[in-house]
Order: structure tokens, then sequence, then C-alpha cells
């Protein structure tokens, strides 16, 4: 069977905890891996192996050791290019360093509780986070690769909090710039998530209603810069596959080092696959218990290869957290129309993956 697969399948029964030991993980072969974080007061051993398609890490042997490996050895950062000349329309001059932002003071009590990056940053789940963090920074330092699109099989499967806790760790990364956009138009949510009030976002940055400059938002006190969403909107597949949001990905990748796209899931519009199509590489998130093989399998078969960096096995327990509502009722009568069926072994053809399984984030 194969990893993904098998990974939901052990996950759909809750008693049973899952271990994974480097010998374990080794009879697989070498083709890809799968990552089992720990939760607090669940330690799993967290193998560090090398990726056949990508050719780098794919985890490390502990979170800890992820952390403080990051720290003594991280990858060397590119740098802000300044350009005085270009982005008139959209308002960019000069690198992030050189602007002055307009500021939004981000409060952990006011914050979705999963955002543990600032609600809890000590926890063995912001811990994976690192470790994911790690994998962009690799991905940036030996592919170039520096914008990243964030999607899901279907809704609930938590890619807004991973985008979210992702773009607040890369912002604390020594020498970097983050921006986090939120190019779900359809229901944009990243700014209510982190409890902030805005006015403008992508939407009227697309629509010229204003400039790329005035929109983005710093948040404090992490230094990660967000464009919010805007007013939600219908056309977003016509926005998104226009000149404005190319001219856009231009300027942001010349003000900032990072960028993190929370993109819609793909499996309910195409606004995600125009997304990836302009970005650098993606990451897809899936839940255990929720997500179908067979939806995921079609999913997978759609996209870039060459831009797939990996697959985030979301196995949160419990009753769906009251963060994923804003799919509802518009994604959710879209996703009810998904194959059912099984995957079998419709993950086997696929060596190149780097398979993530995150525990506790919803």
């Amino acid at each position: 069977m194969g990893r993904v697969y098998d990974a939901l399948k052990r996950a759909e029964s809750p008693e049973r905890r899952i271990t994974a030991s480097k010998s374990a993980i080794r009879q697989n072969g070498n083709s890809g891996n799968v990552l089992y974080p720990g939760w607090p007061g669940n330690g799993h051993d967290h193998p560090w192996e090398r990726n056949a398609f990508t050719g780098m890490p794919s985890a490390y042997d502990s979170a800890s050791t992820a952390h403080t490996a990051e720290a003594a050895s991280g990858p060397a950062l590119p740098a802000g290019t300044a350009s005085r000349d270009a982005g008139a329309t959209l308002g960019a001059v000069g690198s992030a360093r050189a602007i002055e932002f307009s500021s939004r003071e981000v409060s952990a009590a006011r914050v979705e509780p999963h955002l543990v990056a600032l609600t809890d940053p000590r926890s063995v789940a912001c811990e994976q986070f690192r470790a994911l963090r790690t994998q962009l920074l690799q991905a940036g330092e030996r592919e170039h690769k520096r914008a990243f699109v964030i999607t899901s099989a279907g809704q609930g499967e938590g890619k807004t909090l991973t985008a979210l806790n992702l773009g607040w760790l890369l912002a604390q990364t020594d020498g970097a710039t983050a921006l986090l956009i939120d190019a779900d138009l359809r229901q944009p949510c990243a700014a209510e998530y982190l409890g902030i009030q805005t006015e403008v976002g992508l939407s009227e940055v697309l629509t010229g209603e204003t400039k790329l400059t005035q929109a983005i938002l710093k948040l404090e006190p992490s230094g990660l810069h967000l464009l919010p969403g805007g007013a939600a909107r219908e056309d977003v597949a016509e926005l998104l596959s226009g000149p404005r949001f190319g001219r856009l990905l231009e300027e942001a990748r010349k003000l900032f080092d990072y960028i993190i796209i929370d993109a819609p899931p793909l499996g309910v519009f195409t606004d995600a696959n125009l997304l990836i199509n302009r970005a650098d590489a993606a990451l897809l998130v899936v839940r255990a218990g929720v997500t179908r093989y067979a939806v995921v399998d079609r999913l997978l078969e759609q996209l870039p290869r060459e831009r797939m960096l990996g697959v985030v096995l979301n196995r949160a327990q419990g009753k769906p957290d009251d963060a994923v509502y804003y799919y509802q009722p518009r994604y959710q009568r879209a996703a009810s129309a998904a194959d059912v069926g099984d995957a079998g072994d419709a993950f086997e053809d696929r060596p190149g993956m780097i398979y993530i399984e995150e525990e506790g984030v919803s």
C-alpha cells in the first residue's frame, strides 16, 4: 500500500497511537518518507532520511534536533532585491526592510488557539512546524524556491493554520523577511484567525483600488507581513489568472525573501491550480479520517510534479475545530460531489513526494 494510504488507514483508529522507528521507515525504501510528529506526552521517532526526488533531507531525528541544527547551520537566505523603478502600479518601491508598512499588534489571547507558533511556541506541535519550515528553507537554498502555496484536498483540512504557523516561523528566521498572502478570496479568513481588523487586501489590489504596499500589514511581534484577502469575491479565477496578479507576485518577490500563499482547497475550485502554476512549490494538507483516498489521488494527478514539495497529513483527533467553519456552505456543496472509492496502491508511483504526518493542526 502507498505511504499516504497506509497513514490515513492507520489514523482511522483513534485508540491506536502511531509509532515509527528508523528501521520501520527504512523498510519502506528511500523513495519517500512519512514523518510522525509527536504531541505533548506522545513521543515518536523523527527519522531523517534523504528524499530521492528533491535530494534534500525529509525529517530530523527529533524535533529538538531540527530546531538546533537549523539554528546552527541554516541555509543562506536570498537577499531582498531593492527596485525603485519597478511596480509603480502596485506601489512597490524597494525591499521590505526599506518600507514602512502599517502594523498590527497580534495578541496570543485573540488569535485562533492552534496558531501554536504564537500561543505555544515551546510545544511539540510548534517544533513540528519548525521542522516543516526547515523543508521550505532547504528548498529555498537548494532549488531557489521562495513562493509556496499551501492548499488542501477539501474543507476543514487545516491549510490556513498550516500557512499561518509556517509564515510566523519563517518571519522569525534570522535575516529573512516573509509575506503571507490570503488568496482564499471567496471567503478570506487569515485576518480573522489573527484577531485583527483590516480595511483592504488582495481583492482591492487586484481591482486597482489600492496599491500593494498600502495593503500589506506588518504583524508584531513576529515581523511577519500579511496581505489580507480583502473583500470576498466570486470572480476569483478571473483575477488570479489576470496580469495584475502576475505583477503583484513579481513585486512581492522583490520585497520579501519568502512568500506563503494560502490558497482555496484544490478539490473545490480552480483557484489553487492557478496559484500553484505561478508559485515555486506547493504543500497539500490532508486530514486523516476526513480526506478520501480517491480524492487525494485524483488531485495529485492534476498537479505539476515538479512543484509538489510534499503532503502534510494532519491527524488532529476529536471533533472538527470551529476554525474550519468558513468553508461552509459554499465549499461544502462543491466538496460533496467528490468521488469516494478506494485508493488502493494509488500513491505507490510517487517516489518523489515527501509525506509528512502532522498531528494537532486543525
